[in-house]
């Protein structure tokens, strides 16, 4: 189940502002700044920002680094979200500060799940045959 929808269908605006929006999290996350001593000493990227439309909420993707304390590391991020909500709209310039809702980043989470369907012997045995069959119909 895809979490994202196709980039044709979102405007060059949004994904400009979603780029600058990851960026300014991205560096407030790697200077230190936010006052969390967790969110201090863990590696976090900021892999995504999803912006609506109206450009007034953002969905921010986050994984820490090697996947570890992924909940715990999300909870901070939501309880400090007033910091980085403030420091995004002084940075950005906006008319209106995006509400910033983190989340926790699958994607990495799902090309793993079908990595191992793909190496399942029965499917490698398909994709065997199907080239086989394409050879052979040459």
């Amino acid at each position: 189940m895809p979490r994202h929808s196709a980039p044709e269908e979102q405007s060059v605006r949004l994904l400009k502002v979603g780029e600058r929006v990851r960026h300014i999290l991205s560096e407030l996350l790697a200077r230190e700044e936010a006052h969390d001593p967790l969110l201090r000493a863990s590696s976090i990227s900021v892999t995504e920002v999803r912006m609506s439309p109206d450009l007034r909420n953002a969905k921010v993707y986050v994984k820490p680094l090697l996947g570890q304390d992924e909940d715990v590391i999300i909870k901070a991020l939501r309880t400090n979200t007033a910091f980085f909500q403030r420091e995004v709209a002084q940075r950005l310039g906006l008319k209106f500060a995006p509400k910033l809702q983190f989340r926790a980043d699958e994607s990495f989470d799902e090309a793993s799940r079908i990595e191992e369907l793909l190496d399942d012997p029965k499917v490698r045995r398909d994709i065997t045959d199907d080239e086989a069959d394409g050879e052979a119909g040459r």
